[in-house]
């Protein structure tokens, strides 16, 4: 197959090189919201910006919005590690609030870590409503790692490999970095319990919200894609809502094994029963796959 018959995704990170493909569009369109991964932009013409002109070309006549966070395109890249999770979702559901191309509602799509940053705005902000969540290679459960980083941030990512180590759930670290918002130490639960900033509230882990239940129980699908030779997240079951079990960093459990579903905090029993989750699966690194994957993959709920 020549490149003029296909698209290929090749990504480190956030960040995607798109190639060529086929389209297919429909009339009936739902507006679309992309938020980007660490070390991407939403505007870069290589990845989210290459993302938003392919599903352009697939689904004719969508409003595509992939979110800035931050006036300029350098400051989305740095607000990507740098910047309070929980402030870049305010300042998201207030974007979505104001767009009055949003107001019938909306499907998502987060990369990387913007997958759970999209969760927590279905959970947090329900106006106007999302309809599907799609999460491309997202970490629902965090991580205990970072093995790998984006090509030209490894500098940045070695210096937080060292925060983390010394201390992810100190208040210093804790409001000033990203990752340290969804760190996920098995070893130190209650520890992650107590002074998670972002992924504990947002996963129940301190006190039910029936409110953020709610709300994402209202979602019409909720997909997750994980990607079985990803060299970035730690663990990878993360994606499809699993990690390991309490008290070691050996043995993993899934999501319908873990406490957050036996005891569905979130709902999440709930819309498994009713078919709303939804587990895809490809081979390759982290965020890669083909033009025609996603098409034949997640297409279908855009549309």
């Amino acid at each position: 197959m020549g490149l003029s018959a296909a698209l290929r995704l090749i990504a480190v990170s956030g960040c995607l090189l798109l190639l060529c493909g086929s389209s297919w569009g429909n009339n009936a369109t739902v507006p679309l919201v992309i938020w980007h991964g660490m070390g991407d932009s939403c505007c870069n013409p290589l990845s989210m910006g290459a993302i938003k002109k392919m599903v352009e070309e697939e689904v004719p006549g969508i409003y595509v919005l992939s979110l800035m966070i931050g006036k300029t395109v350098v400051q989305d890249t740095e607000n990507g590690f740098f910047m309070d999770v929980n402030e870049q979702v305010s300042f998201v559901c207030d974007q979505l609030s104001q767009d009055p191309k949003l107001k019938g509602g909306y499907n998502a799509m987060g990369f990387s870590q913007g997958s759970q940053f999209l969760r927590a705005v279905a959970q947090r902000c329900p106006n106007p409503p999302m309809k599907n969540l799609i999460s491309v290679g997202g970490q629902h459960q965090g991580v205990f790692g970072l093995p790998r980083c984006p090509g030209e941030s490894s500098h940045i990512c070695e210096w937080i490999r060292k925060m983390l180590n010394s201390g992810a759930y100190t208040d210093t670290v804790q409001k000033h970095l990203v990752q340290a918002q969804y760190w996920h130490d098995p070893l130190n639960d209650d520890l992650y319990k107590k002074h998670s900033l972002f992924l504990a509230d947002i996963n129940q882990e301190r006190v039910v919200n029936e409110t953020y239940k709610k709300n994402l129980m209202s979602l019409n699908k909720f997909v997750m894609v994980k990607f079985l030779q990803d060299t970035m997240v730690d663990p990878v079951d993360s994606e499809w809502f699993g990690f390991y079990k309490p008290g070691q960093d050996k043995e993993l459990e899934t999501l319908q094994e873990s406490a957050i579903y036996t005891e569905d905090r979130l709902g999440l029993a709930e819309m498994d029963s009713a078919g709303k989750l939804v587990f895809l699966a490809t081979d390759g690194d982290h965020l890669q796959f083909t033009r025609e994957w996603f098409n034949d993959n997640l297409l279908p709920y855009l549309r």
